[in-house]
Order: structure tokens, then C-alpha cells, then sequence
């Protein structure tokens, strides 16, 4: 009896800890839905296990083409549910049309607690491009003409006009583009503080996207009106600060990945650009 009670005294409580990591948001991309995002759902359960991660089925496919102020109202409902049984933050991860989806929920929705946000290939600072998504929404329209369509109260009901950049018709994209100018700060708005909540903002994007275009638009840069890319620390509402992308950037709190041979449908489904943009950032 007494040997057994030495050997009880001697036990040392062994705490087992384990790893918990923040809910990932994830919201699709023009004429996607939850199908496409398996893959990317798989490799972020299997390096961070137990990760609860949502992909908000809402205006998939054909429906993705909605105005995008219209669709942001549904996504926020989402977003909000979730968000507030989270009191330790979020992370958001948006592929294409998504990440502007996302930034507009990151801009109007005061004291969210997104992490991190990630933008998966999107026309962050706009899109100008023949590329086969155009032709899917305006069939056999070129670039050149696509601002008849879109700079007008019509056009403005589809989503790719809200982020249709036509860098020889500024005037017109300015005054007729109720979205884009908004989010770039291009047009007055209070948004910024809410924006800067987020903790750390991921941007990526590669040259061999082909729909994305300009590609460094994923990155912030866009065209000028001679068609040459100005990279995103010389865009005007980088160095007016429009929306706190300057800011973040001095906070060390911008975070810019480029991956070569990755077409634009198979960003999400790529394990080397997870692992090498994305998995660091959702802990």
C-alpha cells in the first residue's frame, strides 16, 4: 500500500493541448459555386485539422452575375452568422469576382473581426480584357466597345460592369460605375476604418491567369490609357491612401504572392500555391 502510494504521488497531470484555428470564409468567383472549392477545402482541413471552413452557396453559377450590390446584402447575412459564433476572428479567402465581393463586405460592415483576408486572383483594381469570360457575358463584343454596355443604369445590373475598367474612358467609368470607383475610393466615401480592422491582407495573382486582365490587377495595378501597367504603389488611391491600402502597407500588413503556369480556374485547386501563398496565413 504505501509503494502504491508513492507511485500515485509521483503522476504529474500531462495538460494535452491542441491547436485550434480560426474559421475560413470562403466565397466564390464569377459562374462558381461550393463544387469548385473541394479541393481547396481539403488542403486547408488537412494542414490545420479541425478548421471549420464554409463556402458560402449563394448566387452560384449563372446567378453570379447579379449586381454585385445586390449580392452583397446575402453574403453579409452569411458572413455575419457565422462571424459572430467566432469571437477569436475570422479569416476570409475569395477567389475572382469574390475578392471584390469580400471587399465590399470588409467596407461596409463596421466592427467585423476578419483576420485575415485573402484575395485569390482577383480584379481588385478592375478588369479590361477579350478573354472567353467576356465573350460568355457579351457575346462577340470586344473590349473597346464593352463600355457602351456597361457604363449606363442597364449594364451596371451585371456584375462584371460594376468592375469593368475601361482605361480610355475614365470619365465615363468615374461618373456611370457605381461599385469599382466606390471601393478604390475613387468616389467619397467612410469606409476606410472599416477595412483597416482586417489584420493582414494576402494578394495573389500570376502572368499566366488568362482571364484576369490586366494580371497585376490582382495585385492592385492596372492600365493607364496608353495600356501600360502601373504597378500598384503609383495608383492614385494607393498614394492618396483612398482606402487604407497604403497604411497597410507601412503596417507590414501587405502581403503580395506571384505564381507563374497557373491558369485562372485552377487557382484553388493547386497545392503548391496553398501551400506556398495561403497556408502560413490561416492559423
Amino acid at each position: 500500500a504505501k509503494a502504491a502510494t508513492l507511485w500515485s504521488m509521483s503522476i504529474v497531470p500531462v495538460c494535452v493541448c491542441v491547436d485550434s484555428y480560426k474559421p475560413v470564409i470562403i466565397v466564390h468567383g464569377i459562374f462558381d459555386g461550393p463544387q469548385q472549392f473541394q479541393n481547396l477545402s481539403r488542403f486547408i482541413k488537412k494542414v490545420h485539422p479541425g478548421t471549420e471552413v464554409t463556402v458560402i452557396d449563394l448566387y452560384d453559377d449563372l446567378l453570379s452575375l447579379q449586381p454585385l450590390w445586390k449580392q452583397v446584402p446575402d453574403f453579409r447575412q452569411s458572413f455575419n452568422s457565422i462571424m459572430k459564433n467566432a469571437p477569436d476572428g475570422v479569416h476570409l479567402l475569395c477567389f475572382s469576382q469574390g475578392g471584390l465581393i469580400c471587399r465590399a463586405l470588409l467596407s461596409t460592415t463596421p466592427n467585423h473581426n476578419v483576420h485575415t483576408f485573402i484575395s485569390l486572383s482577383s480584379p481588385l483594381a478592375g478588369q479590361y480584357g477579350d478573354t472567353d469570360y467576356l465573350q460568355k457575358v457579351f457575346h462577340k463584343t470586344v473590349k473597346k466597345n464593352v463600355h457602351f454596355i456597361c457604363y449606363n443604369k442597364f449594364g451596371q445590373k451585371v456584375s462584371i460592369c460594376d468592375y469593368w475598367n475601361d482605361p480610355h474612358q475614365r470619365r465615363s467609368y468615374l461618373r456611370n460605375n457605381i461599385f469599382l470607383p466606390l471601393l478604390n475610393g475613387e468616389r467619397p466615401h467612410t469606409w476606410r476604418e472599416n477595412f483597416l480592422q482586417i489584420e493582414k491582407l494576402v494578394l495573389i495573382g500570376g502572368p499566366d491567369d488568362g482571364v484576369i486582365t490586366p494580371w497585376q490587377s490582382s495585385h492592385f495595378g492596372f492600365y493607364d490609357s496608353s495600356e501600360n501597367v502601373v504597378e500598384m504603389q503609383k495608383q492614385e488611391f494607393y498614394l492618396n491612401d483612398a482606402f487604407g491600402l497604403k497604411t497597410l502597407d507601412q503596417r507590414g500588413d501587405l502581403v503580395t504572392c506571384v505564381h507563374s503556369g497557373v491558369k485562372h480556374t485552377t487557382w484553388h485547386s493547386n497545392f503548391t500555391v496553398f501551400r506556398d501563398c495561403m497556408e502560413k496565413w490561416l492559423t
